[in-house]
């Protein structure tokens, strides 16, 4: 897409939330604003007031992103389309659009089938309350926090675990960012008063929370423990109780998409230490490796899921 020129209709679109951005951000935009479109009826706009997001934000959000070609990018409250044109362009991902403004819908087909990359970018009028995001791999978001706290409970039920969100300046209420970065975007200073931005990177937990069986290594203090773990977002920590001695109490585990880490309590043979058990949930099953203070070697554990 070329940023020098971009359509006429996307620059008064700017300008014409540019204008009172602040009163909608501190009002109306919260509840949603309504839209009037020429010779049809108002439009909610429930993700807030059309501001583009600024091209050194887009950068750094494919970036982080970290998209390849076999990535589905969906954006929400796509605007002119340029996140998901661009991922097309410089990776060769497949990408859907949604806003509920039909201007802004035909202005990012058009720049797609201008960009030559409509064979992958495609862009539809919807209520991004009401879309279906699980086909997703990236999911990125420039939207304000009334409607990323709406959001979180669909995308952490919808999106599959390993699925990344990327948005731009606004995060959810209690489901904290794995990776954030700020710098300077000195043209913000017309949208928002504060000239720089801050992308913010999520991956979508597995659920790893709940009561597990071990399968571990003789030796290791941990074959047919019981495991509870209790999960928060992409945090755990819980509780070991292995089939011989006392039960462990542990914390500052993480899930990571479906790569797991944590490191419990153990005792064999009269000694104590520690293990570290890193793996994949799969499910109802979690395989991976264990590497304990009470054996040389690093060995094998399976887990299955009891409730």
């Amino acid at each position: 897409m070329n940023r020098a020129s971009l359509p006429r209709i996307a620059v008064r679109s700017r300008r014409r939330w540019l204008g009172s951005a602040a009163a909608l951000c501190a009002v109306g935009a919260s509840r949603g604003v309504a839209i009037a479109q020429p010779g049809s009826a108002p439009l909610e706009r429930t993700g807030g007031p059309y501001v583009p997001t600024p091209w050194p934000v887009v950068d750094h959000m494919l970036r982080m992103a970290n998209i390849e070609a076999r990535d589905v990018v969906m954006d929400l409250g796509c605007g002119d389309g340029r996140l998901v044109i661009e991922a097309a362009k410089r990776h060769g991902a497949r990408g859907l659009g949604i806003d509920i403004d039909p201007e802004l819908v035909h202005l990012a087909t058009a720049g797609a089938a201008r960009e030559k990359v409509g064979h992958l970018a495609r862009f539809e009028v919807r209520d991004i309350f009401a879309t279906d995001v699980s086909e997703a791999t990236v999911l990125t978001l420039y939207l304000l926090p009334e409607m990323m706290a709406r959001l979180q409970p669909r995308l952490l039920s919808m999106l599959r675990p390993g699925a990344r969100i990327v948005s731009h300046d606004y995060m959810f209420r209690e489901w904290r960012p794995d990776t954030q970065f700020s710098f300077d975007v000195p043209e913000k200073k017309a949208i928002n008063g504060v000239p720089s931005a801050t992308v913010l990177l999520w991956v979508v937990p597995a659920r790893a929370g709940g009561r597990w069986r071990l399968s571990a290594p003789a030796g290791s203090g941990l074959d047919r423990a019981e495991l509870d773990l209790r999960q928060s977002f992409q945090w755990l920590s819980g509780q070991v109780r292995p089939v011989r001695g006392a039960a462990g109490e542990f914390d500052g585990g993480t899930v990571r998409g479906v790569e797991v880490r944590f490191s419990v309590p153990v005792e064999s043979a009269g000694r104590r230490g520690r293990a570290i058990l890193s793996g994949r949930v799969e499910g109802d099953r979690i395989e991976g490796r264990i590497e304990s203070a009470l054996s040389a070697a690093a060995g094998r554990f399976e887990a299955q899921r009891l409730a």
